[in-house]
């Protein structure tokens, strides 16, 4: 498919142009940037890193087993996927209008409540792991 195909007609996005090792590449800096971004300019998902620094080596050094390990870092990557996926939102909404809207409002305490139920799965899993 050529860049002319692609549109929203076409229901492909144009900013798709790439295949293969050149796609995954791009993909992973883009990412990479997302990440940047995020560390930037959100003051929560800073703390959230500050927090997966400490928490991280101190699973992997934990008495637990394997499964344990991965229960308790995995818990601490789901808060810093559920920020940024909460700082994503906010800044679209931000980006479509800066005025006070209910649905916009909806949708930042929605994203909100995603990172609180995440940070109060880890609470929940790391009591269960390290006392269980």
């Amino acid at each position: 498919m050529s860049p002319k195909d692609r549109s929203p007609q076409s229901g492909t996005s144009p900013q798709k142009g790439t295949a293969g090792l050149t796609r995954l590449i791009n993909a992973f800096r883009y990412s990479c940037s997302g990440l940047a971004a995020a560390f930037r300019h959100e003051a929560a998902f800073r703390q959230e890193c500050a927090l997966a620094a400490v928490l991280i080596p101190v699973a992997l050094l934990s008495a637990t087993s394997g499964v344990g390990k991965a229960l308790l870092v995995g818990s601490v990557m789901l808060v810093l996927l559920m920020e940024l996926i909460n700082s994503a939102i906010e800044a679209e909404v931000d980006r479509v209008s800066l005025e006070h809207h209910p649905l916009a409002k909806r949708a930042k305490d929605i994203g909100s409540a995603a990172v609180l139920v995440a940070l109060v799965n880890l609470v929940a899993v790391w009591v269960l792991v390290l006392l269980g």
